[in-house]
């Protein structure tokens, strides 16, 4: 290190060579009978032999639609085996995986389909309260008609199949298990080599206009996994429950990858995230892992039954999308038995982490850290100019190595826009220490200007935890007549405690332009179905006055 915000990570493990097909042979070869999969809900409980059968299986129904390496898949499910099938099967024919986000409405997956050209989507049939044939049939009336496959609509010119999880053959559809058993006599054609093709297409929030779609390869997501599973020393002798959504990096990287790395076995608890169906599920199968945001982790915790389960098994995983508080980790820990429980940060566009705790680290690098460089990473933090700025200064953090994206699916105007010289910007403002450690504190779109004054909300949201009283607390700026902006909370309490005492509580303790103008007391923020809270909802309301 030097006196300023730069810092490269180690040289170990190796940036790995090769594809995700040649992985999953490997594992079917070395470890095969040992458990691979377990989705109990589905009865599936595969080993790594039994997992690469069936995922060639679904390869060679692929194989019968006519499909080439390059062409985009598209898959729109809530968790199940057939995403592990389809994720590891188009991998295996160097297809690029579309993963869709299932909370999408029409108009979001009209474009998701449009911008990724989109051949063949495999979708359930119905989840929850949303009923995805119906959303296809507005955006494509030829689905429901009388005519056989291969479709075709110019509403959606490149959209030919779709193929219905659990579904039969009906109008236009394909049953995911017809699909499958047309392909019993296909014969597969050779691994692809090429460890920098294209493989997956992972849409961005959207947070500044349409969802973009990062461009992803094997060596991008292999990278990834194969640090990410250092980091929790993770082996082939455990066990990772998977409660996050696959269709975002941290199931289908973090999970999905990380056990094929390691052939540790991974276990998902339910279709979406349940806390009660999650404790279950690391109670039977004596799960040595858990992944999860922080709001998972509290749900789990603050369940009525949660002294009931057995946890003991537990030993490590990832905690990201948020900060974690102090009491909260301690809770992890001494509670949930996650002793070597890991933090993570990233972006779809870093595969997604770029930086990671170590399983040793102590709580304070867990809790006010977002821990150090992954392995081959390097990360720096630079003003407005470009330049790097001085140890502990506020910055905005970009990071460089084998995880930063191919760039965004189409669009090479915002590819140049946010990877400059190799360097992803992303986008987050935060200060890097002597040890490397990286602390977020906030969005650069997010900081609050009060009066002249820089207010970053992390800052003020970790304070606010160490209030005895407030479980959690979400801050953002509302425009103000006399200082531009204020600073506004939304909190999570327990207890018999109000605004007003929050405030007086504030007062003495942090600089008053940092103390929160408005309060709010809530049961629950808005969220995305990743468990990031979604402050936009929040200011709106507060504007409104809703």
């Amino acid at each position: 290190m030097t006196g300023l915000s730069f810092a490269a990570g180690p040289l170990s493990p190796a940036i790995p060579e090769g594809t995700i097909g040649a992985r999953l042979d490997a594992a079917a070869e070395q470890a095969s009978d040992g458990p691979a999969i377990v989705v109990p809900w589905q009865e599936v409980r595969w080993s790594w032999r039994e997992l690469r059968d069936r995922v060639e299986a679904v390869a060679k129904g692929l194989l019968t639609l006519g499909l080439r390496p390059g062409d985009r898949v598209g898959i729109c499910a809530p968790n199940c085996v057939e995403w592990v099938l389809v994720q590891l099967a188009t991998a295996r024919l160097g297809l690029v995986l579309v993963s869709i986000n299932p909370a999408y409405r029409s108009h979001e997956l009209g474009h998701a389909l449009r911008l990724s050209g989109i051949r063949v989507l495999v979708t359930a049939s119905r989840f929850k309260t949303t009923d995805y044939i119906a959303m296809l049939a507005e955006l494509m009336p030829a689905m429901t008609g009388p005519s056989l496959p291969p479709l075709f609509d110019m509403a959606l010119p490149d959209l030919r199949y779709v193929i219905e999880i659990g579904g039969t053959v009906a109008d236009a559809r394909i049953g995911f298990d017809a699909m499958v058993a047309a392909g019993a006599n296909a014969v597969l054609p050779p691994q692809r080599c090429d460890a920098d093709a294209p493989i997956n297409i992972q849409f961005t929030s959207g947070t500044t206009g349409a969802p973009k779609g990062a461009t992803l390869s094997h060596r991008n997501l292999l990278h990834n996994a194969v640090s990410a599973a250092a980091g929790m020393m993770l082996t082939e002798r455990d066990s990772l429950c998977i409660p996050v959504p696959l269709y975002h990096c941290f199931g289908m990287v973090l999970g999905v990858l990380v056990c094929l790395v390691t052939r540790a076995t991974m276990v998902f608890p339910g279709a979406a995230f349940d806390p009660a169906m999650v404790l279950a599920a690391v109670e039977r199968e004596r799960c040595t892992a858990l992944h999860g945001v922080p709001t998972m982790f509290l749900g789990m915790l603050d369940h009525p039954d949660f002294a009931r389960f057995d946890l003991i098994s537990l030993r490590t995983g990832i905690a990201a999308g948020a900060p974690c508080p102090p009491p909260m980790m301690r809770r992890m820990i001494d509670d949930m038995h996650l002793r070597d429980i890991t933090i993570g940060y990233g972006m779809t566009e870093t595969s997604p982490l770029s930086t990671q705790t170590q399983a040793t680290a102590d709580i304070e690098t867990r809790t006010e850290t977002v821990g150090q460089m992954l392995p081959h990473f390097e990360g720096r933090v630079i003003d407005d100019s470009g330049d790097i700025v001085p140890l502990g200064q506020v910055g905005e953090y970009c990071s460089r190595g084998p995880g930063v994206m191919l760039g965004y699916w189409n669009q090479p105007e915002a590819t140049a826009a946010a990877i400059r010289d190799g360097w992803m910007h992303s986008g987050d403002l935060a200060t890097m220490d002597g040890d490397g450690r990286l602390r977020i504190v906030g969005r650069i779109k997010d900081m609050i200007i009060r009066g002249g004054e820089n207010v970053y909300p992390a800052e003020v949201e970790l304070f606010l935890l160490t209030h005895p009283d407030i479980v959690d607390a979400a801050v953002f700026g509302i425009p103000d007549a006399r200082f531009g902006e204020q600073v506004c909370a939304w909190i999570r309490v327990r207890g018999d405690i109000d605004g007003e005492a929050v405030r007086d509580w504030c007062r003495g303790r942090i600089a008053h332009h940092k103390v929160p103008a408005q309060i709010r007391l809530v049961d629950a923020f808005p969220m995305t179905v990743t468990g990031k809270v979604q402050k936009f909802v929040m200011r709106d309301a507060m504007v409104s006055g809703c």
